[in-house]
Parts: structure tokens; C-alpha cells; sequence
């Protein structure tokens, strides 16, 4: 069991319309290095009872995430879902600004649809608190790797420590090392990032058919329209954490999906 806190929902929704207009933008997935870190990461801490109360979070014990598990049949890199039902997965980047992040949860939420996230470990360092705040939404929560640099290009060991550094944050702040593997800075594994990622314990790697171009700050009816040209029953998408415009277009594309009598769920919902 593990004692962690989640924000004032208040507290999010305000913080999230504040900044939603000009928050400061983490880097997309699309191609081209990242700017990495320096030194090692530091490991998260949660604030204690009485610091919890001082700033007004609300304490909350929880228990261990869901794990991964193998879907026999599918294959080892997963692009979408069954075609036969009317389902979509919206899968973000973990990464940027946690106060759009929080806004796209809740907004995602008032439409009564479920995410899944993935997560990138040093936005987890600095901000211990979300990955509890995306389970107790209902959402999927997942490893997008340690520092969201080009994993595909790297040595064994080094790819190895991307993957297992990310599943160490995560199963120290929920129990469980997440729901799913994406790989940064690629839509799908080499051969050798799946092998390491299955033997860190991801039978599957999740990987996608709809891109939003989100990352590449199109302004969101851009990302809407594209969004919505290319989802059909079983999609998984693509979309990004730390960008304005997804969250200025998340609604619509809910509302559109709702239209067209497609329920987005997460990725195991989607899968089951």
C-alpha cells in the first residue's frame, strides 16, 4: 500500500484555465532529439500529512495499480483495437505543464471518457502527485520511458535503463510499473527496445494509428479536424500532454466521437 496525495479538484480546474492560454510546452514525440537532463534524477517525495494539510491536498491511501497483461492473440506492438466495436483509445504523452495536464483529465471526465497516459519518468519526479491523480480517474497510466529521448537509437544498456528507470517511478508512487510501454521519440519499437521492454515486464508494446500532429502546435481545430478525418471503430490515438491547443480541442473532438456513438475508453478497456 502506498500513501500519496492528489490535488484540490478546485484547486486543478483553476490552475488548468489559467494556464491553458500560455503554459509552457513540453517536446512532442515527432522526430528529432530531446534535450535531456543533467545528472541523475532525483527520486519523488510525497509531502507528509501535515504538509498535505498546510497546503490544503487532501491525503489519500491507495492501493496498487493495475499491471500489464498479455492479450493472447494480439501482437507484440499493438496499432488499435478490434474494428468490430464502436471504441476509441485517446493516449497522451505524459509530459509538459501538470496544470494542462490536470485540465485535460477533468475535461475528459465531464464528457465521461477515459484516458490513457503514459508517462515520461522525470515528469513523474517532479510531479509525484499526478500519477495517482490519473488513476483515480479511471484512466490508464504507462511508461513512455525515462527521459522521452530517442530510445530506439540507443545502446542495449542504455535503452534498458530508459524503460526500467520509468518502471521504477511508477511502481514506487502506484505498486505497479503501469499498464503499458510506449517507446519516446517513435511510433513503434526496434526489435531490441520490445525485447527490452518485455522483459521488464510489458508483454505488449503500444503503439498507434491516428497521429494528431498536436506537437507540432497546429492550433486545435487543426487538431480536431485531423483527429476526427482518421478515427474509426478500434483507434488508438495519439495526443500529447503540455500543448494549449489539445486542450482547447479536446472537447470537441469528445463531443464529435459521442456524435458518431464511438465511447472513448482506455487501452485495456479497449482491448478487453
Amino acid at each position: 500500500m502506498v500513501r500519496v496525495t492528489t490535488t484540490n479538484r478546485r484547486e486543478v480546474l483553476r490552475a488548468g484555465a489559467g494556464l491553458a492560454a500560455g503554459g509552457a510546452l513540453a517536446a512532442g514525440c515527432g522526430p528529432g532529439p530531446a534535450a535531456l537532463p543533467t545528472g541523475p534524477a532525483s527520486a519523488p517525495v510525497s509531502p507528509s500529512p501535515s504538509a498535505a494539510r498546510a497546503s490544503g491536498r487532501t491525503e489519500v491511501t491507495a492501493q496498487a495499480a493495475p499491471a500489464p497483461r498479455a492479450y493472447p492473440g494480439r501482437p507484440a506492438q499493438i496499432t488499435h483495437g478490434p474494428r468490430t466495436r464502436p471504441r476509441v483509445a485517446l493516449t497522451f504523452h505524459g509530459q509538459g505543464d501538470p496544470a494542462l495536464a490536470h485540465s485535460l483529465l477533468g475535461e475528459a471526465e465531464r464528457h465521461g471518457a477515459r484516458l490513457t497516459v503514459l508517462a515520461v519518468g522525470t515528469w513523474l519526479d517532479e510531479h509525484p502527485d499526478i500519477a495517482r491523480r490519473i488513476l483515480d480517474g479511471g484512466h490508464d497510466l504507462g511508461n513512455h520511458t525515462q527521459r522521452h529521448a530517442a530510445v530506439n537509437a540507443m545502446s542495449e544498456a542504455d535503452a534498458r535503463r530508459e524503460i526500467t528507470h520509468c518502471a521504477d517511478r511508477l511502481r514506487r508512487l502506484t505498486g505497479s510499473i503501469g499498464t503499458w510501454f510506449r517507446p519516446s521519440r517513435a511510433p513503434t519499437a526496434s526489435p531490441l527496445v520490445a525485447r527490452l521492454a518485455r522483459a521488464a515486464g510489458y508483454p505488449h508494446v503500444l503503439s498507434y494509428d491516428v497521429d494528431s500532429l498536436d506537437y507540432t502546435r497546429p492550433g486545435p481545430a487543426a487538431v480536431t479536424r485531423k483527429v476526427l478525418a482518421d478515427v474509426t471503430n478500434g483507434s488508438v490515438v495519439s495526443l500529447h500532454f503540455g500543448y494549449p491547443g489539445t486542450v482547447t480541442a479536446l472537447p470537441d473532438i469528445l463531443h464529435e466521437l459521442d456524435r458518431r456513438g464511438l465511447r472513448a475508453v482506455t487501452t485495456t478497456e479497449l482491448l478487453s
